[in-house]
């Protein structure tokens, strides 16, 4: 999900021995790896520290050892081994440990620290695709092919994460409504399963497995390489935000937003809330406007911000400004509460970085993180604006984190992949991503419990993304009439279920 915008307001503060073997959580408990298999897994406590937790950093789950391969085939070697082993143990693969809810720990198991093996990204030779290892960054995928002229053309708001972690979840942002998720624009994987076969798999070859993988929660297999869909790497980005107070006006301009054509339309939309119980962020405003901008936010208690951006090469070419007129005329925005920004593509897409590195000064980076996290049927999303926003956030003593709002096209994802989405041609991407500190975390989580009771008993129709259910049942329901398709899968490529026990799926 995961997907993920990580502008955090301020106000919140996983030896090589005869054998190798780890201490798990259990202190009696002893995994014990043969010398025939040359693997070393990492005890040190710095290393087990760092496996133990998550972004989310709302739980504590310690793996028995960490393996740093060099290499896929020494993941497929500790998986072959496990799987056929007298004693098993359960493997979580962790990328940058992004997850919420301990999703890629393992307790007193093995933690595959996947950003050990070679950050590798080959552009082929006509530029229509990247070969990726699942450990890398996708930064550093930007990085690398953007200096080819050419760029993946979906992204997540933060790219310090890895390509196989967004891969088994989806990978969402604000290119979504225009060239799906993440998950949408892969055309080849390898993928390691429980069992510790090494298989390529695409639509036409091994279809069930590719098809399992993308979004399924690292439960049918580990990524270890993408083909990723490329296409032309554009120089620039203008940028634009502006201000709504009217909710059906906000959502009325995002939904005409993402149905026009490429060409005509924005390569990049999303819409976040301002609440006056928050703090609220006005730097994207001339300093002249900032002011003005957080006594909207007072006087109506909530300001809605549409937030898109047209890419370029040439600035004369006469689309921009057509895209430019049309944006600042025919939009209902407040008059006036309109700023643009002209940036290098690159800086663009990797917006959040800023945000981290101002947090990261302040020692407010690791912090907790109770993020919630939903998709919304177009039809209901009045109904949720008004159950959610005004009658549970707005009404908190006070909130801190960004609330993220917009809207998507079913169309662009494809219903063969594990991810599960509303069934509805339009649905609404709703994050709200709140920071909060060891004395009020569970105070978040109790109102994040609260918003998803509010939709059960509301007949709301949501679904959860980077969710974390604790019973099956919740599962099966999530998962609805794929679940006999995901528990074919499982069987088919882990029917020792020893893979990411952290999902709590199994």
């Amino acid at each position: 999900m995961a997907n993920l915008r990580v502008m955090i307001t301020l106000i919140t503060f996983l030896v090589y021995l005869l054998p190798s073997f780890a201490k798990s959580s259990e202190s009696t408990k002893v995994i014990i790896l043969p010398k025939s298999l040359n693997l070393t897994l990492l005890t040190d406590p710095s290393t087990i520290s760092t496996a133990s937790h998550d972004y989310g950093n709302t739980t504590t789950v310690t793996p028995g050892g960490v393996l740093c391969p060099s290499s896929s085939a020494e993941i497929s070697r500790l998986l072959r081994y496990n799987a056929n082993a007298e004693t098993m143990f359960q493997v979580a693969a962790r990328g940058q440990g992004h997850s919420l809810n301990g999703q890629a720990s393992v307790s007193g198991g093995v933690v595959i620290n996947m950003t050990c093996l070679l950050a590798d990204v080959t552009v082929s030779q006509d530029k229509k695709y990247a070969d990726v290892a699942g450990g890398t960054l996708w930064v550093d995928v930007l990085r690398e092919t953007a200096e080819r002229g050419v760029s993946p053309v979906s992204w997540t708001d933060y790219l310090h994460i890895s390509v196989g972690g967004t891969l088994s979840n989806a990978g969402i942002g604000g290119q979504v409504f225009r060239n799906g998720p993440q998950i949408s624009n892969v055309l080849e994987l390898d993928v390691i399963t429980g069992k510790g076969e090494s298989l390529a798999c695409s639509p036409q070859l091994n279809p069930e497995l590719f098809y399992g993988v993308l979004g399924g929660l690292g439960q049918f297999g580990i990524i270890s390489r993408a083909r990723i869909v490329l296409n032309h790497a554009p120089k620039r980005a203008k940028w634009f935000k502006m201000l709504y107070s009217d909710f059906t006006a906000f959502t009325k301009d995002q939904e005409r937003l993402i149905s026009m054509d490429n060409d005509a339309g924005v390569d990049y939309l999303e819409g976040q809330l301002l609440m006056s119980n928050g703090v609220v962020d006005t730097s994207f405003f001339p300093p002249s406007d900032q002011s003005k901008v957080a006594d909207l936010v007072k006087k109506h208690s909530i300001i809605y911000v549409l937030e898109v951006a047209k890419y370029y090469d040439d600035p004369s070419l006469p689309i921009i400004g057509q895209v430019i007129d049309k944006l600042t005329k025919t939009l209902s925005y407040l008059p006036g509460f309109i700023s643009m920004h002209d940036v290098p593509y690159f800086d663009f897409l990797n917006r959040v970085q800023a945000e981290e590195d101002k947090l990261r000064s302040l020692d407010l980076w690791e912090v907790p993180h109770p993020w919630v996290n939903l998709y919304v049927l177009k039809s209901q999303i009045v109904d949720f604006h008004n159950g959610v926003v005004k009658n549970i956030l707005l009404k908190q003593n006070s909130t801190s984190g960004v609330a993220l709002f917009y809207p998507t096209n079913r169309n662009k994802w494809d219903n063969r992949m594990s991810a599960m989405i509303p069934d509805e041609d339009v649905f609404y991407v709703v994050g709200l991503l709140q920071s909060a500190s060891s004395q009020n975390v569970q105070e978040v989580e109790s109102v994040n419990e609260t918003i998803i009771r509010f939709c059960k008993d509301s007949g709301i129709k949501i679904k959860q993304y980077l969710m974390h259910y604790t019973r099956k049942e919740d599962w099966v329901e999530h998962f609805g009439s794929k679940w006999s398709d995901f528990l074919k899968r499982k069987e088919l490529f882990d029917p020792k279920k020893l893979l990411s026990p952290g999902q709590n799926i199994f």
